[in-house]
């Protein structure tokens, strides 16, 4: 289990982590979420014990990661591919990594067939593509077979093969009950993978929900309706906790009424019916709402206008 309280850290007059209190615990698959800049990397240097917190204190199954007796036990990590000496083999990589644990060769052999490697084991790490250095990574966090798992952003660069292979990995990891802290930007990757989410903005906490409380808040009766005989429907629907809005003479969009309950009103009146088309608003969408004010960059406006016969762009 990680749990952290009250954990801030700031680096000048920048904040990169403002005063965060979240649980993370076994069984589940929990992400990490934000938009860039949100304070996810430097929370998880934290954890580890990389950074010294400005305030605040964070353990790692009870007690600071730093302060167990063998730590790769206890927690294991990816947070930088790439951050292996590049001259070693992958296979050396880890055996270097596993005699600070007194971990056995065959250990070392175990996760090189887990992760698909045992083809390239020999060659140096510096040559890999950045979806092997993604293998090599996970190969390491899983080295010493620990309590806990803490892995930063681990399909980028994979092939599909890959992506899928880690979503089962972790779904594994969670089920055997160990504690799984998977951290990334994409919503998509999340809904595939996450039991459980915690989001954050500029370092603070935005939610912390399991995904079927994302889901529900997902969840939304808005309807498009398009028909000849719109204000007849618009009188037949209209009733307390019921929105009708129009931009066109015969489109609505209905919020409040579910499409199955829409038709029915319509077919009892014999209403002719266009389109009836459930508006259905994604976990993206509420991501997207969730972190609109804490996002650190942001792309400007494209607009487009004819001038003349030519077209012109401003940003």
């Amino acid at each position: 289990m990680i749990e952290a309280n009250g954990l801030s850290k700031h680096y000048g007059e920048k904040i990169a982590v403002d005063d965060l209190s979240f649980v993370v615990r076994p069984g589940r698959v929990t992400g990490f979420l934000g938009p860039n800049g949100a304070g996810k990397s430097t929370t998880m240097r934290l954890i580890l014990g990389l950074d010294r917190p400005t305030a605040g204190t964070v353990t790692v199954n009870g007690r600071p990661y730093a302060e167990h007796a063998m730590p790769l036990k206890q927690l294991g990590a990816l947070l930088e591919a790439k951050a292996v000496h590049t001259s070693r083999s992958a296979y050396n990589h880890l055996r270097a990594l596993a005699a600070t644990h007194a971990i056995p060769n065959w250990r070392v052999d175990e996760v090189i067939d887990m992760v698909g490697l045992r083809e390239v084991a020999r060659k140096k790490a510096g040559s890999f593509s950045l979806g092997m250095g993604q293998r090599l990574g996970i190969a390491s966090a899983l080295l010493a077979d620990p309590a806990v798992v803490m892995l930063d952003e681990p399909v980028n660069g994979l092939d599909p093969e890959g992506v899928r292979w880690v979503r089962k990995l972790l779904r594994d990891l969670a089920h055997e009950g160990r504690t799984v802290l998977l951290s990334s930007h994409l919503m998509s990757e999340m809904e595939l993978t996450a039991d459980h989410l915690l989001i954050v903005g500029r370092g603070r906490l935005l939610a912390d929900m399991s995904m079927e409380e994302m889901h529900e808040s997902a969840t939304t009766d808005r309807v498009l309706v398009r028909s000849p005989e719109a204000e007849r429907l618009r009188a037949a629907v209209a009733g307390p906790g019921v929105t009708v809005t129009s931009t066109e003479p015969q489109l609505m969009e209905i919020t409040g009424v579910g499409a199955h309950h829409l038709g029915k009103i319509a077919a009892g009146l014999g209403l002719v019916l266009y389109e009836l088309t459930p508006q259905r608003v994604t976990l993206e969408d509420v991501f997207m709402k969730l972190t609109a004010e804490a996002t650190e960059y942001r792309t400007a406006a494209r607009t487009v206008t004819n001038v003349g016969s030519a077209q012109e762009v401003t940003t």
